[in-house]
């Protein structure tokens, strides 16, 4: 991999990954990269202004921060194929970053508790092509207005979690009732806090809370759970991934709903409007470090799964 040009984006209102920022920038300014430094956030999206300012795009987005610093990224930079390096500086959960020990600079030592005992530097595993890129399934979604106007291209909300749907909190209860079309098929009416669509990665985020199935990332699937149905029949359900899903708020012209695509708020639906929501032509590119990587490994350890609950340790076998 060439490291000519490198977008550097660090976690808005972390100390640490703004110091680890400057220690990547210093060391590959050394070796003669151009390096662009941002900050990302929940009121800090960098991305509109590096692409309307830079003159050429980076060879590699190195993301420094936790899953939602990785979201708004991939939400940017997948439809630009830009691959995408993310390490856990600053974040918490975690699922879709390497431990910081991974990003060790020329000249340091391996760090202890690293996982892999290469001598190398970072830079010298991506110069040398010793990773592998995954490609991480992206959700699209357009709203239908049904005055016969097609949505501009950029009016496409991206989502590498999930997009759902909930309802605008006022004075009235926050419940709102949703009809879901599957290719074409009504198939069900959803009335409660409103509808999660996630994608693999996103099915151990929002789509766990509200009790959806964990999917390996592997899988090419959509995953739709409700959120606090006020109905025992309404399940989650795993849909294959071509499917063309529709959602239709329902009721009173005053029950608005809310579109979110990864925690970030989105657009507002009116009674009679439609979102199609259906998979991304566009997969999140992202480097995988690791020599042997084990999703059921990062699920242990993230959920903090125990093989005895009794002992309060694994089991030997």
């Amino acid at each position: 991999m060439r490291l000519d040009r490198i977008w550097l984006i660090a976690r808005a209102g972390s100390q640490a990954a703004q110091r680890q920022a400057q220690r990547c920038a210093q060391d590959l300014r050394s070796q003669g990269a151009t390096v662009t430094m941002a900050t990302s956030g929940p009121v800090n999206n960098p991305f509109p202004g590096l692409l309307a300012t830079e003159p050429e795009l980076p060879d590699l987005a190195i993301v420094l921060g936790g899953d939602g610093t990785v979201l708004g990224a991939a939400r940017h930079l997948a439809p630009l194929a830009i691959p995408i390096l993310c390490f856990n500086v600053g974040g918490h959960l975690g699922f879709l970053t390497h431990n910081r020990n991974l990003l060790r600079l020329d000249g340091e030592a391996p760090r202890r508790g690293t996982a892999s005992d290469d001598p190398r530097s970072l830079w010298s595993i991506l110069r040398e092509d010793a990773f592998a890129v995954e490609q991480r399934m992206m959700l699209e979604a357009h709203i239908d207005r049904g005055d016969g106007v097609e949505a501009a291209a950029e009016l496409t909300h991206l989502a590498l979690n999930d997009v759902y749907f909930r309802p605008g909190l006022d004075e009235r209860s926050p419940t709102c009732v949703l009809e879901l079309e599957i290719d074409g098929e009504v198939v069900d009416q959803f009335r409660g806090d409103g509808l999660i669509i996630a994608t693999p990665t996103g099915s151990t985020g929002y789509a766990m809370a509200a009790g959806g199935p964990i999917l390996h990332p592997g899988i090419e699937a959509i995953v739709v759970t409700p959120i606090c149905p006020i109905s025992l029949s309404s399940r989650a359900l795993v849909v294959p991934p071509r499917a063309q899903l529709s959602v239709w708020p329902l009721g009173e012209s005053s029950r608005r709903v809310n579109l979110w695509q990864d925690g970030a708020q989105a657009t507002t639906l009116e009674p009679g409007d439609r979102a199609l929501v259906q998979r991304s032509g566009h997969p999140a590119l992202m480097l995988v470090l690791e020599r042997s990587p084990s999703y059921y490994r990062t699920l242990t350890h993230k959920l903090h799964w125990a093989g005895s609950l009794i002992a309060g340790e694994p089991s030997h076998n």
